[in-house]
């Protein structure tokens, strides 16, 4: 039978709080009023609910914790440390500081015990969908090795953002019954009363989404109500849920406690001493923690430490049992991937003509073949971007790995990093390369992150066609290559397509972003020598004795630079034609390397690409020549829009003859 609650549960409740406060008001910056109200949904949760191990982080059957309003960091920090993870009380006393374990917003993989990267809102309740999603899959894939909630502590804020709708959207499809939201209901946001712009039933939203809902009327203080919500959220296991827990945010804050500006701002160092005695809290010192709630935190951290016992012993029986089923899930809990994955990889003859959209689906399944946990679906457009893996069901049948994310792809990126925070699972996304306006926010945490994230785009370029300026992308390559820690890799022909993949799946420091045409493109070269150019970033696809010139191009733009390389050559100019698929991977080789491919000497340079020419001339140089697209396309066949636009022969022949004419 579970203990009731006590005077020390209250105490722990306060320890939290005033831990969060004294934080944020040694760094005179911070969010307390977050910490202040949500304590005691929090303290329930952990003490009583979330099966983690503070002695081991990572064990792949703990609950997973979200604090999607990342504002609200001391939070999280305060639990951490309170449960024995390795977070000391001088971590605490660094919060906000450089080179600290206790940044602004969490982070994940700089901080044990922080499963996301959650900064700007509603990035973290779509993680948390993400993570329910790789549980419900191993699950049914490994049995009872694989058997855990998803918890997540969303806000107005995160509520107000719409990724939150569309990532709960799928959910309730889903039917993610091992999914809970916490719903800190406190009626504030930064500006004010939340009721400046959200009046909305939230219960009724997400019960109109498929979502069990409930409502703890009194989050400040009973203890027992949030204690049977979360029980009663479990005992669901066909919907997800949402528990809305009303709160006061900046609660026990005489002047402050339910305004706006207990949000953003320390309390000050009046108003931290009367929310401590309003607290009741005896201590005058700061960063003080009672025994006896020290105990009381260890009693609960050890309960964690029990599950994680049991599991081991399950987890030795079932490896016995299933030898090679366990060695899928080591692996794929490891980020290992088979010796033989790349052996079904698709080769093409050089001069076979397609689109490498075409090529991706091809190499895709190819892949997927040989490596299990990889998963993954697109914004409904899989007859576009040719991402659907064939002979496999849709996500939810069984262990079916198309995920049908719908027109959805600000969420779908970061239900992917979702599952890349879980562990286990590969995932990888598709839409339109114009759409990744969408997903910028996601791909741009998952670099922060080091998520090995795979993002398709497909329909390039203005050689999209009819579609017009709002489908053709222009700026879109420069925006996605400005991102640190981003791999963009844009191939020229079929074989670079399969390259592009198997390096995209080799990477795990970073996400990476594929690029690929609507239109056909003649294939280039053979499969080896493209590999290893992709996996260098450059190669040169056509040489010469002596280079007068060098053109430079990516994607479906290099075919068009051999065909001017060779008309010139007619005419006694001798030009060097290089692929760059990939200027990140370029720039991280040697300079050995580089100036092996780009001589120094040889300054006649001319860059083609549909796209802004920004960028370009750190690779051509002072004297070189840009040849993109600095405008918006057009509607027409993208074969006219191509050439009116300037991707030909003879603008790149025109361009060589100048410069070495000046």
């Amino acid at each position: 039978m579970t203990r009731p609650f006590d005077d020390t549960d209250r105490l722990c409740v306060n320890t939290i709080r005033t831990l969060s406060i004294d934080a944020v008001e040694k760094a005179n910056s911070g969010h307390p009023g977050m910490p202040l109200g949500a304590a005691p949904m929090a303290w329930v949760l952990w003490s009583r609910h979330l099966k983690h191990d503070p002695k081991d982080p990572t064990w792949p059957d703990r609950d997973r914790f979200v604090l999607s309003g990342g504002h609200g960091s001391m939070l999280i920090y305060s639990l951490l440390h309170l449960f024995g993870y390795d977070l000391s009380i001088e971590d605490i006393q660094n919060f906000r500081q450089w080179g600290s374990k206790t940044p602004g917003h969490p982070e994940f993989g700089h901080t044990a015990g922080v499963e996301a990267t959650t900064g700007p809102l509603g990035q973290g309740s779509a993680n948390a969908v993400g993570m329910a999603m790789a549980e419900q899959w191993w699950a049914r894939m490994a049995g009872e090795v694989v058997d855990h909630h998803t918890y997540a502590i969303v806000t107005d804020g995160d509520l107000m953002e719409g990724i939150s709708a569309e990532a709960a959207s799928l959910a309730g499809y889903l039917g993610l019954g091992k999914l809970i939201y916490l719903y800190d209901s406190n009626d504030v946001t930064l500006d004010g009363p939340a009721d400046l712009a959200f009046r909305e039933d939230v219960t009724a939203r997400y019960a109109a989404y498929g979502w069990h809902v409930q409502t703890v009327e009194n989050g400040d203080d009973d203890l027992d109500a949030l204690d049977a919500a979360i029980h009663a959220a479990k005992s669901d296991a066909a919907r997800p849920s949402l528990i809305e827990v009303k709160t006061t945010i900046g609660f026990g804050s005489p002047k402050k406690a339910g305004t706006s500006s207990a949000h953003g701002s320390p309390l000050g160092e009046d108003e931290v001493a009367a929310t401590k005695k309003a607290l009741g809290w005896d201590a005058t010192e700061p960063f003080h923690v009672p025994a006896e709630a020290r105990v009381r935190f260890e009693e609960a951290a050890a309960r964690g430490t029990t599950a994680h016992t049991a599991w081991n012993s399950r987890y030795t029986q079932w490896k016995a049992a299933s030898p090679e089923l366990e060695a899928t899930f080591h692996d794929a809990q490891a980020g290992v991937l088979p010796a033989d994955f790349t052996s079904d990889l698709p080769r093409w003859e050089k001069g076979e003509k397609l689109a490498t959209r075409a090529a991706n689906g091809e190499a895709l399944n190819a892949l997927a073949r040989r490596v299990p946990w990889l998963l993954g679906g697109d914004a409904d457009l899989s007859g576009s971007t040719k991402t659907r893996l064939k002979d496999e069901p849709d996500f939810g049948e069984g262990t079916g790995r198309n995920v049908r994310f719908g027109v959805r792809e600000h969420a779908m990126g970061a239900i992917a990093n979702g599952m890349l925070y879980h562990g286990g699972i590969r995932p990888y996304t598709a839409t339109f390369f114009v759409f990744s306006d969408y997903m910028r926010p996601p791909i741009r945490l998952a670099a922060l992150s080091h998520l090995p994230l795979i993002s398709v785009f497909t329909h390039d370029s203005v050689g999209v066609g009819e579609d017009g300026p709002t489908h053709q992308p222009i700026e879109h390559l420069a925006a996605l290559r400005a991102i640190p820690n981003l791999q963009v890799i844009r191939p020229a022909d079929a074989n670079e397509t399969a390259g592009a993949w198997k390096v995209a799946l080799e990477t795990t420091d970073r996400p990476t972003a594929l690029v690929f045409t609507r239109q056909g493109v003649p294939t280039i070269s053979d499969p080896d020598a493209a590999h290893a150019g992709v996996d260098q970033g450059a190669w040169i696809v056509r040489d010469v004795d002596t280079p007068q010139a060098i053109a430079l191009a990516s994607g479906s733009e290099v075919h068009v630079a051999i065909e001017a390389a060779d008309a010139l050559q007619s005419e006694g100019i001798a030009v060097r034609v290089v692929s760059m698929p990939s200027w990140e991977r370029f720039a991280a080789q040697d300079a050995a390397v580089r100036d092996a491919i780009l001589p120094p000497d040889v300054t006649a340079r001319v860059a083609l690409e549909a796209g802004v020419s920004m960028g370009w001339h750190r690779w051509v140089g002072d004297r070189g020549v840009v040849l993109g697209i600095d405008r918006f396309g057009a509607s027409a066949p993208g074969g006219t829009v191509l050439k009116e636009m300037g991707m030909t022969t003879d603008r790149v022949t025109d361009a060589v003859r100048d410069l070495l004419a000046g």
